[in-house]
């Protein structure tokens, strides 16, 4: 986007935040999780590149995907969702799970060890929550949760995860 004032591409950061606050934020919260993922990789915390970081996250955010589901969401090829998929297997991240029902199908399935590495981004949500909770009046904070609990589930369409 064109900023005629100044002749620049893009927007500042305080210029996002007045044009569009919900990106602005999302950019703030990103920024911190790739602080956190870039400082475990350094200390070697987390035995995880980049790339499989994102691919552990989407196959949880996906919720037991098949590897064809997975190849699908990120539009890769199955042949290389599988190599990505057996790496994070063999680092202890992901686990195929078989189904139930038909025994040729197997399911994708974060482990403990990504719930350890998880519970510890979660964190910085939760304390971002307990600051919204200070700061609003109980139907504020109501209202709050349930704009993004509409955002969640009606307004995001290109990213629906459910089967």
């Amino acid at each position: 986007m064109l900023n005629s004032s100044e002749g620049k591409v893009g927007l500042s950061p305080k210029e996002r935040l007045e044009r569009n606050p919900l990106s602005a934020i999302y950019s703030k919260f990103r920024v911190h999780y790739y602080r956190d993922v870039f400082r475990r990789i350094n200390s070697r915390e987390l035995s995880l590149t980049t790339t499989e970081v994102y691919c552990v996250e989407i196959i949880y955010n996906l919720d037991k995907p098949t590897i064809q589901e997975f190849a699908n969401f990120i539009g890769i090829s199955a042949p290389n969702a599988t190599y990505k998929v057996n790496s994070l297997i063999k680092k202890g991240y992901v686990q195929k799970v078989q189904s139930e029902t038909d025994k040729r199908e197997f399911y994708l399935d974060v482990t403990e060890k990504y719930y350890r590495y998880y519970n510890i981004n979660e964190k910085y949500l939760d304390i971002v929550e307990h600051r919204l909770q200070e700061a609003l009046s109980k139907e504020e904070f109501e209202m709050f949760n349930n704009t993004l609990k509409k955002i969640y589930w009606e307004l995001m369409p290109e990213v629906d995860i459910s089967r």
